[in-house]
């Protein structure tokens, strides 16, 4: 054998073992932050791992073990980073039906563009999601105590007003993020005929809760007065979150009891608050009591009346608005368990809703709009929103 089919036959077996390793993050817990945050994009899109398989496929591949062995972790590897899109496929053969059976038939739906005609379209997990240009404003909203806080407007360029609202809210433990996160998600929505605002709000530890909650009722209010200029139906609103932010999503829409919140969308929300402390996260990827601690001002043995103020399971009623949890099974940051203990309050006080689970999901699945969790979630979020505003 000569040295360049040498040459050939190693690059095939170290491709392979990347692969296989790569698709092993795609079905394994993660062990610390990063492989959790590698697991994202894996997870995500680990897809484009079948053309590279596909070229390792050239001839010769055959007459050397070492050639051989590498063909083969690589195809395990690509089947291993493949199970994510095949798992989105079965989830969403029944999305549409159970959507339309939780919320009732769907509005009006894109008026502007035309809305995501399956839960996972296969050629956009590579060539994305396509959206026209929309308008971007930024507006200062609120300044308690002398701290400026701003929301940054997206708006359809060619949609007539006024439009229903959908206000999104950032994650970061409470601690970070920033209402610029996710601006691909905002830009899909304020395309398809909604005014999305995504509003910053004071961060912990400096401000603990309520504070947060309370920056979050004060944009309301702001988009409300001011829903004639903004060219806002101020009758029709809904509260889109992530992490952190869900639970602000959550507790806002739940306390508040504005009949104008039509809608509430939890993405992997800590709901349970003392059950999350009780149960925390794995410590190598999170300190979640330390966060919790850090929010709520203590544990639930010295601050329990916060704790309970701050979980939406409190705040369940009769009057709560329609609600779709969002969880990856695999979530090592926020357990699935927190969207089941609502999924089960809500079932109980007959509150409209449903907790689409993500089997193969993980914390943050969603930050690749083009991917099987990206996708699915895109869909469900767009017939929700046009079943309840």
């Amino acid at each position: 054998m000569g040295s360049r089919a040498k040459r050939l036959n190693l690059g095939r077996l170290f491709v392979g073992t990347v692969l296989l390793s790569l698709g092993c993050l795609a079905v394994l817990p993660a062990a610390n932050d990063r492989a959790w945050q590698l697991g994202v994009l894996v997870a995500e899109g680990g897809h484009w791992a079948v053309p590279v398989c596909l070229l390792l496929l050239l001839p010769s591949w055959w007459r050397s073990w070492v050639g051989t062995g590498g063909v083969i972790a690589a195809g395990l590897g690509t089947l291993l980073l493949l199970t994510p899109v095949v798992r989105a496929i079965g989830v969403g053969r029944e999305l549409p039906t159970v959507l339309e059976t939780r919320f009732g038939p769907l509005g009006s739906l894109a008026p502007v563009v035309d809305p995501r005609p399956s839960p996972l379209v296969v050629r956009d997990l590579f060539g994305g999601l396509s959206s026209p240009e929309v308008g971007l404003e930024e507006h200062l909203y609120a300044e308690p105590g002398g701290e400026q806080l701003r929301l940054d407007l997206y708006r359809p360029l060619s949609a007539r007003a006024p439009l229903p609202g959908v206000v999104t809210i950032h994650g970061g433990s409470w601690q970070s993020g920033s209402r610029r996160d996710f601006p691909a998600f905002n830009r899909y929505l304020a395309a398809r005929g909604y005014l999305v605002a995504a509003v910053s709000y004071r961060l912990a530890p400096r401000f603990p809760f309520p504070a947060a909650r309370d920056d979050v009722a004060a944009a309301i209010s702001f988009l409300k007065r001011n829903a004639g200029p903004l060219g806002l139906d101020a009758d029709r609103l809904a509260l889109v979150g992530r992490s952190a932010g869900a639970q602000l999503a959550l507790v806002t829409a739940y306390t508040l009891r504005d009949p104008a919140i039509k809608g509430v969308v939890s993405f992997y929300g800590p709901i349970a608050l003392r059950w999350g402390y009780a149960n925390p996260a794995k410590l190598s990827i999170i300190d979640s009591s330390a966060v919790l601690d850090a929010y709520l001002g203590g544990s639930p043995d010295t601050h329990g009346p916060q704790y309970d103020a701050a979980s939406p399971l409190s705040h369940v009623g009769h009057a709560t608005p329609p609600t779709l949890l969002i969880n990856g099974l695999r979530d090592e940051l926020v357990s699935p368990f927190h969207a089941e203990f609502l999924s089960d309050r809500l079932l109980r006080a007959r509150v409209p809703h449903l907790y689409l689970q993500l089997p193969w999901a993980v914390h943050g699945c969603d930050y690749l709009l083009r991917g099987p969790c990206g996708q699915v979630t895109t869909y469900a979020v767009e017939r929700f929103l046009a079943a309840v505003l």
